[in-house]
């Protein structure tokens, strides 16, 4: 019989520096922990050498058991003994990747495992690198229920591929338990305590399984509805987002998930999670399609159910439903002719109306389905607040070329081309008279079919011909979104519409043309990334081994690469069109970017300025603290210490707007005429604008043709941009006040924001927002209404903010919360240049942050009388920390609250 490891644990509280934050009562947990290659009945075929050629010090135990043979299903079976009858959580650690793992216990019928659920700590453990099949992952089974005494488990691999797969472990347990790796939960503290000696300076941020306990001093859940919808439909009303039932305006603190693979009490946990860490809006990005654009009823069930667990928490859904990059048609398909399968259908779908018509059928499944659990379909669901037309394309982006599009769909444009200049002009001729001979490549005059000129050569030479041709596509694009809002509008849709959320190929020229075929929805929005330099294969969409990086930051302008002049432009720079509520539904700082602990704070405070009405975070895809919920480190992870960990008071300066709406700054008033002409906007967002450059834009109120608006008048207040048939205007306001290039400085108009871009420091000071953020080790002491701040981190963030609504020097509950920077455990790093660091060894679960370090004085007469109380990671009490005459900040402590 297997010897297994059986015992009970329990954790006293540890010495500060050994992490007593993780571990912050006796726990008292019983757990069974098996290892895969000791079964007591083996019928594993396992593979002579290059499957079973991994990295065993990754296997707990040092091995593992396996399967490989095209013919033979492996099975194995364990004997184990429990010490009482009960509910068990159960985990496995086996390979997730194109594997099927099914169990059978005490001789009950054999169940599949899903092994995307809650899979968590997934490695490569191909001894050569290799990124094949050779995975490893644990995921959660479920809750199973042992009889005490002798229990038997039979697992088998049956896969389609080879039946291939792994087993390194297995553990049930009495209590919730978050597994990392192959350390076992006993010895969670000394792992812990292992970290913090490797790496000195840094503590591991492992919180335990949130109980979501009602006693949690740090939940933000009563920021939202008791379900959304529960006021209404949200509707736009005087550009801004409101609840139809009410009337009460609000804004979207929100995040691009749930992770798709989420299903049952995880997803409820999910959303949970979310709304107490103040979320109110969800983006589920995702297709309702199969690989052969058939409408797939499996994953529209799943949108109901993500949907209903969402509102059950107060959090609202916005549904991406369609992106290129999801679809690849076949060589025989036949409403998208001329691809091989190995295209995406860039730009096909705003002209193409067979295309059209199998558009329309996916949403037409999606909203009009009723959902089995409320026999409603989404259309009469208030918590649906908005839907996205298409993800990120556009005729003025670079995708928009020949070599993107196959030629049966480009003759359909082209054909279209020619019939437009027909009516124009009266014929193809003539539009040829008029343009002077000018050509293109595709020009098939005696076809009726008209080419189209290179987008680089359209937006530097802006020809007669290169101004008919962004007339016609601004009015195809337009109209295809006009069109597909008023389908879904008589399918029965109430809630708002927004067109896409693409940048172009030239700001100054094609992007206002792409904000005013926006104009045919009901709100604007976009995306923006703050990148780091990354280069490497595959680097645009995941951070490697052998991949090169620079630190970034945003609060000094810091250029794209280093060595050269600050760039004044960030994608959070918002611009409200058509008084429309403008809406950023993908927005981050990739990894592994050391400044990543700005984001924030920085999109919470200077979106709450300019009146942003979301803000919507990329991407959630995982629901725990994770490093790696893939083989290769995402860059855009959401579930971080200085992400998800600072979302509490940042989704409070946001959504309560505790920094107020600056003055509207510059008014541009854009002739439509003018821009189908292409002379571009005195405000192109989006274009990056050096030091050099930034000296000779007017400082003044007056701005002639040609010249642009200085881009720091975002950080003073708010723009605003009308389309317009009248002669193009442009009123500024006087920013001297508040710009003062010499100092590096900018400020607010209302006074409650301070950049420091020489030093980059953002220093908030509003009565309901105070403190720090960025490298606030250059401040010294820092004097705030109510506050008085002095730190020793080089790069940090302390931030007060009430949770009773009141202002700072009133409230009788604030929370006081304080973060570092990142970096995953065991990353290894080699410096190649000046602010170059090249990635020579992913890191792995469990994050780490740098120690805490600071005080904060509150200068209120009742300090004294103000208890502080450290909080876990999770919100819960902790232990008293004296008064707010003076909090010495704790290197571990995360979260503290301040009440009388």
């Amino acid at each position: 019989m297997l010897l297994l490891v059986l015992m009970r644990c329990k954790f006293n509280l540890l010495p500060l520096l050994a992490f007593f934050l993780f571990f912050t009562a006796t726990i008292r947990a019983e757990f069974i922990w098996i290892e895969g290659e000791k079964p007591d009945v083996n019928k594993m075929n396992r593979h002579p050498w290059w499957y079973d050629q991994v990295k065993k010090d990754q296997f707990s135990g040092g091995d593992f058991i396996s399967n490989f043979n095209k013919d033979k299903a492996g099975e194995a079976e364990y004997r184990f003994v429990a010490p009482k009858d009960g509910q068990y959580e159960f985990w496995v650690r086996a390979n997730p990747l194109q594997t099927k793992l099914s169990y059978s216990l005490n001789g009950s019928a054999e169940a599949a495992i899903d092994l995307a659920r809650e899979k968590r700590d997934e490695i490569n453990v191909a001894g050569d690198g290799k990124p094949d099949i050779r995975f490893l992952a644990w995921s959660k089974v479920g809750t199973v229920s042992l009889k005490s005494g002798q229990n038997k488990i039979l697992f088998r691999m049956a896969s389609a591929n080879n039946n291939h797969g792994y087993l390194d472990c297995f553990v049930f347990s009495t209590e919730p338990i978050l597994p990392r790796g192959s350390t076992k939960p006993d010895a969670a503290g000394e792992d812990s305590k292992k970290l913090a000696n490797d790496n000195k300076g840094w503590l591991p941020f492992d919180p335990k399984r949130d109980p979501f306990r009602s006693d949690a001093a740090m939940d933000l859940r009563f920021l939202n509805e008791k379900f959304a919808g529960e006021h209404g439909f949200i509707a736009v009303r005087n550009g801004e987002f409101i609840r139809s039932g009410d009337g009460q305006p609000l804004r979207f603190w929100a995040v691009n998930g749930p992770p798709h693979e989420l299903k049952g009490e995880a997803l409820r946990d999910c959303a949970r999670m979310l709304a107490k860490h103040g979320v109110n809006m969800v983006r589920i990005h995702g297709g309702y399609f199969d690989s052969n654009g058939e409408v797939d009823t499996a994953k529209i069930q799943h949108a109901f159910e993500m949907v209903d667990a969402m509102k059950a928490e107060g959090i609202y859904t916005h549904f991406s439903t369609y992106f290129p990059l999801w679809l690849t048609p076949k060589a025989d398909n036949a409403w998208l002719p001329g691809y091989d399968g190995k295209k995406n259908p860039f730009a096909s779908l705003m002209f193409n109306p067979d295309f059209q018509k199998q558009y329309r059928k996916w949403w037409t499944a999606l909203l009009t389905t009723p959902n089995p659990a409320t026999g409603k379909p989404l259309t009469e669901e208030p918590a649906v607040a908005s839907v996205e037309l298409q993800n990120e394309d556009s005729f003025f982006f670079w995708t928009f070329a020949d070599n993107n599009i196959p030629d049966a769909e480009m003759r359909i444009l082209e054909k279209m081309y020619g019939d437009w200049l027909a009516v124009k002009y009266g014929s193809i001729e003539a539009a040829l008279q008029k343009w002077k001979g000018q050509k293109a490549k595709r020009d098939v005059p005696q076809e009726g079919r008209v080419g189209f000129r290179p987008l680089y050569n359209m937006f530097t030479e802006r020809s007669v011909r290169d101004q008919d041709t962004a007339q016609f596509l601004l009015e195809v694009q337009t109209k295809f979104y006009a069109d597909t809002k008023a389908f879904l509008r008589q399918l029965g849709l109430k809630a708002p519409v927004t067109p896409s959320n693409w940048t172009t190929a030239s700001p100054e020229y094609f992007g206002p043309l792409e904000k005013l075929s926006y104009t045919a929805g009901d709100f604007i929005d976009r995306h923006g990334y703050f990148d780091c330099n990354q280069k490497g294969p595959n680097s645009e969409w995941s951070v490697r081994d052998g991949q090169t990086w620079s630190d970034r930051s945003a609060y000094r302008f810091d250029p794209p690469a280093p060595g050269k002049s600050k760039e004044f432009f960030h994608p959070a720079m918002d611009v409200h069109y058509n008084n429309m509520p403008s809406m950023i539904s993908e927005i981050t700082w990739n990894r592994p970017n050391r400044f990543r602990s700005e984001a924030p704070v920085y999109l919470a405070a200077y979106g709450a300025l300019q009146h942003s009405d979301g803000i919507m975070h990329f991407a959630l895809d995982g629901a725990h603290w994770s490093v790696k919920p893939g083989y290769w480190m995402q860059p855009w992870t959401l579930m971080t210490p200085v992400m998800m960990g600072q979302f509490p008071a940042a989704a409070l300066i946001f959504r309560q707007g505790l920094i107020k709406t600056g003055d509207t700054m510059a008014e541009v008033d854009l002739n439509t005429n003018d821009l189908v002409h292409l002379k571009g906007t005195p405000l192109p967002q989006g274009a990056a604008l050096d030091e050099l450059r930034l000296k000779d834009v007017p400082q003044g109120t007056e701005i002639k043709p040609g010249q642009h608006i200085n881009p720091l008048l975002h950080f003073v207040g708010r723009t605003d941009v009308r389309f317009v048939s009248t002669p193009g205007t442009t009123k500024l306001k006087d920013a001297k006040p508040y710009i003062d290039t010499a100092a590096q400085t900018v400020a607010s108009s209302t006074g409650e924001l301070k950049l420091d871009y020489g030093k980059g420091v953002l220093t908030l000071n509003s009565p309901t927002a105070q403190g720090l953020s960025g490298l606030i080790s250059t401040v010294g002491k820092a004097e705030t209404r109510d506050l008085t701040i002095e730190s020793k981190m080089e790069l940090g963030n302390i931030i007060a903010v009430p949770l009773d609504g009141q202002p700072i020097a009133t409230s009788s509950k604030i929370l006081l919360q304080v973060m570092s920077e990142e970096k995953e455990s065991n990353r290894e790093v080699e410096s190649v240049s000046a602010n170059v660091n090249k990635m020579t060894a992913l890191g792995k679960d469990p994050w780490l942050f740098k120690e805490l370090q600071g005080t904060v004085r509150f200068k209120r007469a009742d300090a004294a009388r103000l208890k502080v109380i450290a909080l876990d990671l999770n919100g819960y009490k902790k232990a008293d920390a004296g008064t707010a005459v003076e909090i010495r900040l704790q290197p571990d402590i995360v979260y503290y609250l301040i009440t009388q």
